[in-house]
């Protein structure tokens, strides 16, 4: 019979090392500048130190996945977050955004072999959007630099 792995509890097993990228959409920046701090706040809460940690900005969500890609290549990370918020609005647009970004990200998870978290919120109205990336342990970033530092360890151990 196999041997089962321990599974994650979400909280910190093993220290993470190495360094860890953030790509943060400035567009709907009331909502990503509180993702953000909800992010760099679970690398701190896990002895992340800030000069192993790069945040890059980028113009919206659109351009999250091409910068995550440039970031995969370049060997210096172990995982990167991506943040980004996209509201629709009265068209279409977005859920070409939407299925673009999440897309583009999923892709990179399997091309490099490294976490890549989604941590670009998907809403209908702003109100939705504010609500997950406040200070709380709601906050969508927490979440998505949580599932990166989860993806490190178990891809270590298996």
């Amino acid at each position: 019979m196999a041997k089962e792995k321990k599974k994650s509890s979400g909280k910190s097993q093993k220290k993470v090392s190495g360094r860890i990228a953030v790509v943060v959409s400035r567009f709907n920046e009331e909502v990503t500048g509180g993702l953000l701090q909800g992010a760099l706040s679970i690398l701190r809460e896990n002895k992340y130190a800030d000069k192993n940690v790069t945040v890059i900005h980028v113009p919206g969500a659109y351009e999250i996945p091409l910068t995550a890609k440039h970031l995969c290549m370049s060997g210096k990370y172990c995982g990167v977050i991506c943040l980004g918020a996209v509201i629709k609005g009265e068209t279409a647009h977005f859920e070409y955004i939407s299925n673009a970004v999440s897309n583009g990200i999923m892709s990179l998870n399997l091309e490099y072999s490294m976490p890549v978290s989604f941590g670009v919120l998907t809403c209908y109205t702003d109100e939705q959007a504010l609500k997950r990336s406040q200070n709380d342990e709601h906050n969508k970033g927490r979440e998505a630099a949580s599932a990166v530092l989860d993806m490190i360890r178990i891809l270590k151990e298996i």
